[in-house]
This record gives C-alpha cells, structure tokens and sequence, in this order.
C-alpha cells in the first residue's frame, strides 16, 4: 500500500512563489509515475505534470512557471511555483501510478495554494 502525504501549500500574493512536497510511504520505485494535479472550486481536476524515470511532462498552462523534480531515494515529488497567478488556486494532489496501471492508482489528500490578486 503507498500513502501519499503533501505540503508546501498556503497563501501568497500573485507573483510570488511555493514549493510543494509529496512524501510517499510504501513501495515506490523509480520507474512509477509520480504526477500533480490541481482542482479549482467548482471545476474540473486538472493535470499539471508528471515525472517518470528521466522523464517530465508539465502541462501548458503552467509551463515556464512550474518545475517538477523527484528525489526517488527520499521518495519525495516536488512542485515549485513560480509567478503565481490567481487561476492557479486551487487543491493540489499527488498521485502515483505504477506501471502496470492505465490510470494512478494512489492518491494524497492535498495541499490548498491560494494566490490573491
């Protein structure tokens, strides 16, 4: 069983900057895809990017303002936020998805950013 636990979320003006963590307990192993997701009040959950392996995705809406990393020996995603916008508000989740999988199979509970105009 793999438990996901995020932090780093919080208040801050437009412009300014976070650092998410996502800390995963149980078995995870390099090659399990580990990603971010967002859902805004009354919308839709929305993918922000992923990191498997050597590999990273960022979707467009935040690319350039947004880097994953992963630390695969502290288990830990990472989401830093620079030059935040009030869209971006929103409950910010980790999930993993193993290899096997079509979709992710674990997911955290999530972390509140709320960015003032």
């Amino acid at each position: 069983q793999v438990q996901l636990v995020e932090s780093g979320g919080g208040l801050v003006q437009a412009g300014g900057s976070l650092n998410l963590s996502c800390v995963a307990s149980g078995q995870i192993f390099s090659n399990y895809a580990m990603g971010w997701f967002r859902q805004a009040p009354g919308r839709e959950r929305e993918f922000v990017g992923r990191k498997i392996g050597g590999l990273t995705y960022i979707a467009a809406s935040v690319k350039g303002r947004f880097t994953i990393s992963r630390d695969n020996a502290k288990k830990t995603l990472y989401l830093q936020m620079n030059s935040l916008k009030p869209e971006d508000t929103g409950v910010y989740c980790c999930a993993v998805s193993s290899p096997r999988s079509t979709g992710y199979d674990y997911w955290g509970q999530g972390t509140q950013v709320t960015v003032s105009s």
